[in-house]
């Protein structure tokens, strides 16, 4: 347990990009989606939300870390 807790409290910042991204990318899929159900990213809620997880993780990180570098 104590693992699981340390592993949070280190990569908090792309856990907290991943829920966020993963959430704005439901709420695309949702509002905005695929009318043809074609399109490769938006045509499933699944999809939608791997991406924007990822995206928000990556840029979350790259912002957090980038500034926490800097002091």
């Amino acid at each position: 347990m104590d693992k699981i807790i340390s592993l949070i409290k280190k990569n908090w910042v792309y856990l907290t990009g991943g829920i966020a991204g993963g959430t704005g990318g439901y709420l695309y899929w949702y509002y905005v989606g695929c009318s043809t159900g074609v399109c490769p990213i938006t045509a499933s809620p699944v999809m939608s939300i791997i991406w924007g997880a990822l995206f928000g993780g990556i840029l979350f990180g790259s912002v957090f870390i980038k500034k926490k570098d800097e002091k």
